[in-house]
């Protein structure tokens, strides 16, 4: 990594934006000049950077002219709109939203699962869901090592995976329902609450909008890219996406059938302790296992509660934490334009 590399991110004021701004700096990735866009309401606003002070501005024709590297993380309807024009305009794009991932010649990419599907990009790369990252990182080294016929992941995602409006909500809600009770009937401090369900001591099974079988759209990218990533379109997916009132890490309760017979709780424990960037914290008698604040600030999965299924030889039951806005998001991100860098992909 000796070239310096002209490098973007819109959405710089979100909580992704400024987590990849933390990751950027943290580790020393090579950039040359850092640019940094978001909503007009925000332009001339300064972000430190690596000892300077760096100005926000608003994407314009142009913008991305002379920029090797973009990350988009302002939503679907920026990258909808902005994402063409800066791949016209010569950039390399890594997209955080939804809206490239299941693109046919769109990469959709965790470096530890499937690094290799950058090199056929086209000036896009998508990053997953949170939810899925996690997973299928957790899950890439069993698959490899014995096969995987089925996944039924319960997810119990935290309120900064719904921005940072959703976390002043819940610490709002919170503080109200402690110091007058708040009833589930009363109305959010937010004019668009979390699917207009309070999350103050609250748990909502909906994540998104509802689509088709009765699935939300978040349950629905959870299949989708799974089966994508690891390169298993006919793999058994089922999931059910839950917000819980935690501000951040995801936790995960997954269960899974491999295709290999007579396969231990230790077997399965080995080849993770192999897999790249994952934390096995398993001790029964001990009590211990991962948990959404130990995860937090953390760049690794952590997987713990690992167990065989009573009824069927070949399923195990696993419980799998992680930061959301680290490994789920802006980790993946930064460590995807490491490989396309590493690879010379850029």
């Amino acid at each position: 990594m000796n070239k310096g590399y002209n490098v973007a991110v819109v959405g710089a004021t979100g909580a992704v934006g400024r987590t990849i701004i933390d990751i950027l700096e943290q580790r020393a990735f090579p950039i040359d000049e850092l640019r940094l866009f978001a909503s007009e309401r925000s332009r001339g606003t300064k972000i430190p950077f690596k000892g300077a002070s760096i100005s926000l501005d608003t994407v314009s024709q142009g913008a991305f002219n002379n920029i090797d590297l973009v990350f988009f993380s302002a939503g679907g309807t920026v990258s909808k709109a902005f994402v063409p024009q800066a791949v016209q305009e010569g950039a390399v794009v890594i997209d955080n939203t939804s809206v490239y991932r299941l693109h046919p010649d769109v990469p959709l990419v965790v470096p530890e699962v499937n690094e290799d599907e950058l090199c056929r990009h086209q000036g896009i790369i998508a990053n997953p869901n949170c939810s899925t990252i996690q997973m299928v990182a957790a899950l890439k080294p069993i698959s490899d090592a014995f096969g995987l016929k089925r996944v039924i992941v319960s997810t119990y995602q935290s309120v900064s995976g719904a921005g940072s409006k959703a976390v002043f909500e819940l610490e709002t809600s919170v503080q109200d329902y402690l110091e007058v009770g708040l009833s589930t009937s009363q109305k959010s401090p937010l004019d668009e609450p979390l699917n207009q369900k309070n999350i103050a001591f609250n748990v909502i099974p909906q994540i998104d909008v509802f689509r088709e079988g009765g699935y939300t759209f978040e349950e629905l990218k959870m299949i989708n890219e799974t089966k994508k990533l690891l390169r298993m379109p006919q793999l058994a997916v089922a999931a059910t996406c839950v917000r819980v009132p935690v501000v951040t890490s995801h936790a995960e309760s997954v269960y899974i059938e491999i295709d290999s017979d007579n396969i231990s709780v230790g077997d399965i424990k080995h080849v993770m302790r192999e897999g790249k960037g994952i934390v096995i914290e398993d001790d029964p008698n001990s009590n211990v296992y991962p948990t959404p604040l130990s995860a937090a600030q953390k760049d690794d999965v952590f997987v713990g509660r690992i167990r065989k299924d009573f009824d069927h030889n070949n399923g195990f039951h696993m419980w799998i934490v992680s930061d959301n806005l680290r490994k789920g998001a802006a980790l993946n991100s930064v460590q995807i334009a490491e490989s396309l860098v590493s690879k010379s992909w850029i």
